[in-house]
């Protein structure tokens, strides 16, 4: 099996079927891949028949303490390479980690944007409800990264623990608006309830998503055959046709 470079590398075609891969596979990933995954996971398991994949979304910080805990996993899809870290620096990665995609923050806002927002400062009206990713959040660094960089001093209603809670809280209504990542408004569940306004503050706070098998995978030939699917030319246009940019 070809090692995984820290870098993205040059995409190459997927591991092709009959390849001897097979067995349970789970995956923790950030909550912003979720419906790209599930994509991916669904191409995976027919490129490979005697796979099973098993994911597991929550926001990366929470991922990463539980694989820290010993909690079973084959592979780690962290939003942030700062959460990575925490699980590479405890020794739990199996190689190194490689930045697959990348991913920009966008102000979610209610179907046709009823407040007017077209930027930061506008979040900050008096009567404005929004909700934020906790700041330990990926999505929630970016969004602190991105105001500062506005000088935009914000108060948020309710912190949330991954990007998809933050975004229900506009679709249900709760708030008038949220930062969240630019795929999360684009998703086919969102995209009828939200509109997600770009803002210039966004491109100075983009995250890169790494992407590892884990030392303790029970299933390291087909961990190590899903990072490369993910790699691929195959499932990154997956995730770009998702709005994920290339590394």
């Amino acid at each position: 099996m070809v090692g995984l470079t820290g870098c993205g590398g040059d995409s190459t075609d997927p591991p092709a079927s009959g390849d001897g891969v097979s067995g349970e596979l789970t995956v923790f990933a950030a909550a912003s891949l979720t419906e790209s995954f599930k994509r991916i996971g669904q191409d995976f398991e027919a490129a490979h028949q005697g796979v099973k994949v098993t994911f597991s979304f929550a926001g990366s910080s929470a991922l990463a303490t539980q694989i820290n805990q010993g909690a079973p996993a084959d592979v780690f899809a962290s939003a942030a390479p700062a959460n990575m870290k925490t699980v590479t620096d405890a020794g739990n990665g199996d190689g190194e980690p490689a930045t697959f995609v990348r991913n920009q923050l966008v102000i979610a806002v209610p179907k046709g944007n009823p407040d007017g927002v077209t930027g930061l400062s506008d979040l900050t009206k008096p009567d404005a409800k929004v909700a934020l990713c906790a700041e330990q959040v990926p999505c929630g660094a970016a969004a602190r990264k991105a105001l500062d960089a506005a000088g935009v001093g914000l108060t948020p209603v309710t912190l949330e623990q991954d990007v998809k809670a933050a975004l229900a809280k506009v679709r249900l209504g709760e708030v008038d608006a949220a930062l969240v990542y630019r795929t999360d408004a684009l998703a086919a569940d969102a995209a009828a309830d939200v509109d997600g306004i770009e803002f210039p503050e966004s491109a100075g706070a983009i995250n890169d998503y790494p992407i590892v098998v884990l030392k303790d995978s029970a299933n390291k030939p087909a961990a190590r055959a899903f990072v490369e699917y993910v790699l691929s030319d195959t499932g990154r246009s997956v995730l770009t046709a998702a709005g994920f940019q290339a590394p």
